[in-house]
Order: C-alpha cells, then structure tokens, then sequence
C-alpha cells in the first residue's frame, strides 16, 4: 500500500511547486508594481513624439466581430477537410460508405449552421 502511495510523491511534488510558483508570481507582481512609482506622464499614451488627442481607437461593432469569429469557424471546419481529401482513396479500400458518410455528415451540420447564421442575419455587420 504504501508503494503504491508513494508512486504519487513526484505528482504531489510538482502540483505543489506549479501552485507555489503561480501564488509567487502573483505576490511578485504586486509587490513590484507598489514599488514602482506611476507618473501622470508614464500613464499617458505616447503617439509619435506628439500630445494624445482624442479617442485612441475607434469602436467597431459588435457584428463585426461576430462576422470574424463566423469566418474563422467555417475556415477551420474547411481545414480539416484537407487531411480528409488527401487519404481519401486509402480510406475507400477499408470501408467506402463509412468514409463518404463520415464526410457527408460533418459538411451536413455544418450547412445547418450556416443556413443558421444566414438566418439570423450574422453575416450582416452593417444593421
């Protein structure tokens, strides 16, 4: 019994270093940033040599965003159609209608959630 017990020393040894080192971390910061002396002038943003004026960024909407998710979604579910393609002619060898189904299954749900984005009008970033 104790064999076994002690089979998870090196576990609980590095769970408690990964613990102390995170809390370290954290008191290290805050005890760095009191000491460390903030100026009006050091929190001022810097442009170019020149005085700030204005909003620094301009705001985008939240539709452009949901856009920029939605296209990196369907570029990825693409992606992984690529290793897909390529064994293609090796997978038909072993089992042809377990692969096409396989395929077919996956672009379904993925025209079902595009048809539900066209839906709710998630492409639409300008209304």
């Amino acid at each position: 019994m104790s064999s076994q017990l002690q089979q998870y020393l090196p576990i609980l040894m590095f769970l408690g270093v990964a613990v102390g080192f995170a809390f370290g971390t954290l008191i290290f910061s805050v005890v760095a940033g009191k000491l460390g002396r903030r100026t009006k002038v050091k929190d001022s943003p810097y442009e170019c040599g020149m005085l700030p004026e204005g909003e620094g960024s301009a705001r985008l909407s939240v539709k452009f965003y949901l856009v920029a998710l939605l296209f990196v979604l369907f570029d990825i579910e693409v992606v992984f159609m690529y290793p897909w393609a390529v064994t293609y002619k090796d997978m038909l060898k072993t089992n042809a209608p377990l692969v096409l189904g396989g395929m077919l299954s996956f672009l379904g749900i993925l025209f079902v959630g595009y048809v539900y984005a066209l839906k709710k009008k998630a492409f639409d970033w300008r209304s």
